[in-house]
């Protein structure tokens, strides 16, 4: 991380900070044997905590744009990093035995260099993905918000949520500040979203549990089959709590479909992802 990010960490205004967040009434009871809310949330911490391994490519790639750069710098990334404490804090408080740092530090090391090559070929398209992610993440922390029994982590959930959906619209204005210069068609900006939702489920995912899987059990093997396991399990627990008809707003925005084509795709879409999502 460059001096200068790491420089206006302090300079960001926070909407809410870990003081916030009431970590002494974490009924230890409630989530402490469940092997599934375990992956959720250790797996978020993981990947929360590791935003700056992508932040100065995606700034080095908006180069000249000082408000994008500024908000990504000042706001954006501090919020992200708060998100990875935050989830670190109730990792630890809950499940106290689950060694979280050497568990991170192997994680960098295997999911760094996937961030290198992560980038679309303009910087409308970049937009387009970074609205697939934070779609992702106000979905997924949605979702464990409202399947949570534990009422500090919905509690926590829901402030990350409030973040992410306020990251989603900056990047939405942005794309379409780009989408004015670019003029990307729909052919171009369709696969910049499915090859960014393909990345959300595909090595991140593996990577980050495997790496929370081998931290929790040294000997193990993991293996596709593992992954497959655990991936089942966490969507049987959530499976009932998943925002669909917002996962799909937000994922079509980018499209700017008609208002006539947006009330004819979005049901036969919110059905399709009740198929497949989780």
């Amino acid at each position: 991380m460059t001096a200068r990010i790491a420089h206006h960490r302090s300079f960001a205004r926070q909407r809410w900070s870990l003081d916030d967040i009431p970590w002494n009434a974490i009924r230890h009871d409630v989530v402490a044997n469940s092997d599934a809310f375990f992956y959720l949330v250790a797996s978020a911490s993981l990947m929360e905590s590791a935003t700056d391994l992508y932040t100065e490519n995606l700034i080095e790639f908006l180069a000249g744009e000082d408000e994008v750069t500024s908000w990504l710098e000042h706001c954006w990334l501090p919020e992200e990093l708060q998100h990875g404490r935050a989830l670190r804090r109730y990792v630890e408080a809950a499940w106290p035995e689950f060694e979280w740092e050497p568990a991170y530090l192997r994680f960098v090391e295997e999911f760094r260099p996937f961030c290198d090559t992560s980038l679309e070929t303009t910087r409308s398209l970049e937009m387009a993905s970074r609205c697939v992610v934070e779609m992702g993440t106000a979905s997924y922390y949605t979702t464990l918000s409202r399947a949570s029994p534990e009422p500090v982590l919905s509690l926590l959930a829901r402030r990350i949520v409030e973040d992410e959906v306020r990251h989603y619209k900056h990047f939405y204005r942005f794309f379409r500040r780009y989408r004015e210069a670019e003029c990307p068609s729909r052919a171009a900006i369709i696969p910049a979203l499915w090859r960014r939702l393909r990345m959300t489920s595909g090595n991140d995912s593996f990577i980050v549990l495997k790496n929370v899987y081998r931290a929790r059990y040294p000997e193990a093997a993991f293996d596709a089959a593992v992954n497959r396991d655990l991936r089942r399990q966490c969507r049987d627990l959530v499976r009932d709590h998943f925002p669909h008809e917002m996962s799909v707003r937000m994922l079509l925005k980018p499209l700017a479909l008609g208002p006539r084509t947006q009330r004819a795709a979005l049901p036969v879409a919110v059905a399709l992802a009740r198929r497949l999502v989780p």
